[in-house]
């Protein structure tokens, strides 16, 4: 694949250059209009996946769950309740009763055929994360029976997630993720989740994430519209994957944190520019009469360097959807390596799909494929601009 296809042989004359310009500046004009509508139902965060977690604590004596999730899942339950209102000093102790039922009806254990009676212990609002903690506790009569979970906290949203940590003499033995059709759990106290399954679970986590952050998509789809060989491809993509790796990492254990409100204005910021640099190469390419069939260009391709600069920002965002979880440090090392590979393939599937697909239309129709890699650098543009507003106005 290559980055262009020549436009014409011979330079166009002053008149047919003036006509292109301004045929080229209204359709600009009539596109962006469009795509700021569609921006307008685009989230002010890319990664507002809604989930919860729980943590299970086994004694001898019983079973103490915390359940935290946040105020407006729990708000959507209560019509005359708001999330504000229940982030208010004493709001949630006022509603403490309707939340605890809310929690028990969706979420029970059981223990040698006997549902276990679960005892509310207290309540906790965290105004700072827009959250509210549930603590219960669930006496039982014998400790070595297996211990069935069902857990189902907000079926009103099929993206909600809630994930599970399960820790025995205060050592983390499972984790597990509750969505969609999976509900239920059976756990054999003594018993020790294997390295795989904790891989294999946060390795799909990580693929979710990707697909459910248009941001990243968007900048990875950014990088690819000017095309290129194979081999210039693999090495942005390699470029924005080592840079992103590495400040994840370091977020992740806490060596280097900056807080999201300064990293998610950044991360579109980076859509914005990715953008901007494929429609200015592409018009400059089109001002010089194009790159004749075979010939590379004169410069190192610049992607690769704001691929790996703007990497270790993004970095930073997929740091923060692990934060989010609240991930126990027993399990951090796998957890990282599985969700970050998990992050990768994602992208690969990306690259996999959209480059064949610029490289079919570059063969096809030059001017279809322009006109594409117009559209997708303006939607690029556009949404990268709306998100950068909403975050700096949302804090």
């Amino acid at each position: 694949m290559r980055l262009f296809q020549p436009s014409s042989s011979q330079p166009p004359s002053p008149d047919a250059s003036g006509r292109r310009g301004s045929a080229f500046w209204t359709r600009w004009v009539q596109v962006s209009t469009c795509l700021l509508l569609l921006a307008l139902t685009l989230p002010a965060r890319a990664h507002n996946t809604p989930f919860s977690y729980i943590d299970l604590k086994l004694k001898e004596a019983g079973v103490t769950a915390s359940v935290e999730a946040y105020a407006v899942d729990w708000a959507h339950e209560l019509p005359d309740v708001d999330a504000d209102l229940l982030m208010r000093p004493g709001g949630a102790e006022k509603q403490k009763q309707r939340l605890f039922d809310i929690a028990v009806s969706r979420f029970a254990l059981s223990s040698a055929n006997e549902t276990l009676q679960p005892e509310l212990r207290g309540i906790t609002a965290f105004a700072d994360k827009q959250r509210i903690r549930l603590s219960i506790y669930y006496p039982w009569r014998e400790a070595s029976a297996a211990l069935h979970v069902h857990c189902q906290l907000f079926p009103y949203d099929t993206r909600h997630r809630t994930y599970l940590n399960v820790y025995q003499d205060s050592r983390l033995t499972q984790q597990t993720t509750f969505e969609g059709a999976v509900t239920d759990l059976d756990y054999k106290p003594g018993s020790h989740q294997t390295i795989l399954a904790v891989v294999k679970q946060f390795l799909v986590q990580g693929v979710y994430h990707i697909f459910t952050g248009p941001d990243h998509i968007l900048f990875i789809v950014g990088l690819l519209l000017l095309g290129g060989t194979i081999r210039q491809l693999l090495k942005i993509v390699t470029a924005f994957t080592i840079a992103h790796s590495i400040t994840l990492c370091l977020a992740t254990l806490n060596i280097l944190n900056p807080p999201a409100r300064v990293i998610e204005p950044m991360i579109a910021l980076s859509i914005v520019f990715v953008g901007v640099h494929s429609m200015y190469t592409r018009w400059k390419h089109q001002r010089d009469h194009g790159i004749a069939d075979g010939e590379a260009p004169a410069l190192p391709d610049a992607r690769l360097l704001f691929a790996f600069g703007f990497g270790f920002i993004h970095g930073f965002g997929f740091a923060n959807a692990l934060h989010e979880m609240e991930l126990p440090p027993a399990a951090l090392g796998w957890t990282l390596l599985s969700f970050n590979l998990g992050v990768e393939f994602g992208q690969a599937c990306i690259v996999l799909t959209v480059a064949p697909l610029l490289a079919f239309l570059h063969r096809k129709s030059e001017m279809i494929a322009q006109r594409v890699v117009t559209v997708g650098s303006l939607t690029v543009i556009v949404a990268g601009a709306f998100w950068f507003v909403q975050r700096v106005l949302a804090g």
